[in-house]
């Protein structure tokens, strides 16, 4: 059992544009809709789907069957796209002239936080 350290430093962030490096979806390039950075995983558009069988309840309004959603996967498992040159690339940190500080990509050097 691993002890609970506190959130993990997830590289990537909500509605950055990733790509999958392993598992099932291994390939698939996506949207990040929502990070858990207490779990390290994160939640990305279209990617590692489950199937969540539902009972219907007419007072909430749900009918019943399977539904397919997606499921949380590892941060270490994907890799950010960069948005100039569209490849994967590694993050770098930079500050810029007014102070402020973004994220950078290694391979072509452009800022990924607009």
């Amino acid at each position: 059992m691993t002890a609970v350290l506190g959130p993990r430093r997830v590289h990537v962030r909500k509605n950055d544009t990733v790509v999958v490096l392993a598992g099932k979806s291994r390939g698939r390039t996506g949207r990040v809709l929502r990070v858990y950075p207490s779990e390290g995983r994160v939640i990305v558009e279209g990617v590692n789907f489950t199937r969540k069988h539902t009972r219907p309840n007419p007072q909430r309004n749900i009918k019943g069957g399977i539904l397919e959603r997606e499921a949380p996967v590892d941060a270490s498992n994907l890799m950010v796209v960069c948005s100039e040159c569209g490849k994967p690339a590694r993050l770098g940190n930079r500050r810029l002239d007014d102070g402020k500080k973004v994220r950078i990509c290694r391979r072509c050097g452009g800022v990924l936080d607009k």
